[in-house]
């Protein structure tokens, strides 16, 4: 075991990395993060900030030297780069799970040949691919990147092979996967913990809600049957086990009108759907990602109460000034987290506010209450 006050190392410095952070420290360790932005939200935070990018040799061997072990905040980090740093430490997740996860195709054919579920796709490497994966795969469809996606960016909705081929021109005629758009009842996820030992613990499945291809809202307990979330837990256990992972890893699933559940993606790091648990779990999957990294079990992961999550992106704010907040710190049971960002753009993640209550309906009225006054004082109304 690792313990206080060794030094753990971070490759990324956002939101997630400053929530890891602020875990790690109040835990008695000092961090270290690699991140090439100056005015970044887990440097300023962190013990020491490596400003430099992410295949920088010199950094990246002071990293490694410095610390006694290494995560990420974000699936993207070069995978040459983790290996880099496993000449030095133990660095978790690993490169292998990682890269995994940076590629979709890598990924689905990962799931499927571990006989969990998927929507149905198939490959684009060219342009003379797409005939054929239209043929296979129909209309209505996504057409999403391999690599680089994320927050509805990298994918296009097609109808027709003629809409194919202009999606496919339009992101970038890079390989990409194009996959069946199904009748979605929800959307869930599921995060886990999962040791170097083996040792797993599992979140409650949070239901989510999407704008604009982002998070808005997580709803936990998600309104599911206890079968189904019993189900979906299992299967993101099973996720973990098949990539011998060690870290935080969150499942995305999609629940089918038939009930029927298949995972949408895999990402190995915590989860903007995993906020709720700074708030409502007795270990935060920030926590856990500091536990997991240090040889540590995981921590207890109850849901002490209903809570309901919600993103506040940079549309929020007013040109040259900040949100009155009132409306969310005037209620006892809303949690506000800012990150810390200093510029403000639309779609652009600038922190979240949880509200607890005794029930799920009760806990999701008051945080749709407060986002509203929210949305009319950015309106100025």
């Amino acid at each position: 075991m690792i313990l206080p006050p060794a030094t753990l190392g971070l490759l990324g410095g956002g939101q997630l990395g400053r929530m890891f952070v602020i875990a790690a420290r109040t835990m008695g360790y000092k961090v270290m993060v690699l991140d090439p932005d100056e005015p970044s939200p887990a440097g300023m935070l962190a013990d020491f900030h490596l400003r430099a990018p992410y295949r920088d040799q010199i950094a990246l061997e002071q990293m490694g030297r410095d610390c006694t072990a290494i995560t990420t905040e974000f699936e993207n980090v070069p995978a040459d780069s983790l290996e880099c740093l496993a000449q030095f430490c133990p660095v978790r997740p690993g490169a292998a799970a990682v890269e995994i996860a940076q590629d979709r195709r890598h990924e689905k054919t990962f799931l499927q040949s571990h006989g969990l579920a998927t929507a149905p796709f198939v490959t684009v490497e060219k342009h003379a691919n797409l005939a054929a994966a239209f043929q296979r795969i129909g209309a209505p469809a996504l057409l999403k990147t391999a690599r680089l996606g994320y927050d509805g960016k990298g994918q296009v909705r097609v109808a027709s092979l003629a809409g194919l081929e202009k999606a496919y021109q339009q992101l970038g005629a890079v390989p990409c996967v194009l996959e069946a758009l199904l009748p979605l009842k929800t959307e869930i996820s599921v995060v886990v913990a999962r040791g170097e030992d083996g040792r797993i613990a599992a979140y409650p499945p949070a239901e989510n809600q999407h704008a604009n291809g982002i998070l808005d809202v997580s709803i936990v307990p998600a309104r599911i049957s206890p079968a189904l979330a019993s189900q979906a837990s299992e299967s993101a256990k099973a996720v973990a086990a098949a990539l011998d992972y060690c870290g935080v890893l969150a499942v995305e699933f999609f629940v089918l009108e038939d009930d029927r559940l298949l995972i949408n993606e895999i990402a190995p790091r915590p989860h903007n759907s995993g906020h709720y648990t700074l708030d409502a779990c007795p270990s935060s999957q920030f926590e856990q990602q500091v536990r997991t990294l240090a040889g540590l079990p995981p921590g207890a992961t109850d849901l002490l109460c209903p809570a309901v999550m919600v993103n506040l992106l940079g549309d929020l704010w007013p040109e040259g000034g900040e949100p009155n907040w009132d409306a969310v710190l005037r209620e006892p049971r809303a949690k506000l987290h800012l990150y810390g960002k200093t510029e403000a753009r639309p779609g652009r993640k600038m922190g979240h506010f949880t509200v607890l209550a005794d029930t799920v309906e009760a806990a999701l009225q008051a945080a749709l209450d407060i986002r509203a006054a929210l949305v009319r004082n950015a309106a100025g109304n």
